[in-house]
């Protein structure tokens, strides 16, 4: 794969949708860039509230312009948040530092990130997972 297609991004989200009904998890939102940072699809599930996309997308975003997975990307808050503090402030705003934001691989190579929100964050993430391993791609969530 040279790039991420929106179908295949589509097929993520569906997965991703797919393993939270499995899991019976809160409705979702999520988000998909791909590895310039630009959004391929959003989806709001019923029920979520109105600063899911941002968030979702904030994830992911954090994910593909840092080059780690959310999760890592926390770890890191709690060790040097004015350094986090300082990347959130170049990003615009757009960097959630918590699982959720999951790094999308191809042969060891990023190119993109999947980004979800609504329910625990552990929980985001699993779905975030279950819906690129489902269109055999790599997550790597840090």
């Amino acid at each position: 794969m040279t790039a991420l297609s929106l179908e295949t991004a589509r097929r993520i989200v569906a997965a991703a949708r797919a393993k939270a009904r499995e899991l019976g998890l809160k409705p979702l939102t999520v988000a998909v860039l791909d590895a310039g940072g630009d959004l391929l699809v959003l989806e709001r599930e019923d029920g979520g509230s109105p600063m899911r996309p941002a968030v979702a997308i904030g994830k992911a975003n954090g994910a593909v312009q840092m080059g780690v997975g959310s999760r890592a990307l926390w770890k890191r808050a709690e060790e040097q948040p004015y350094f986090i503090n300082a990347m959130n402030t170049l990003a615009g705003g757009s960097l959630v530092p918590v699982p959720g934001g999951v790094l999308i691989r191809d042969g060891g190579r990023v190119v993109g990130a999947v980004g979800i929100t609504g329910d625990t964050s552990d929980n985001d993430e699993a779905a975030a997972v279950a819906g690129i391993a489902a269109v055999g791609l790599a997550a790597d969530g840090g």
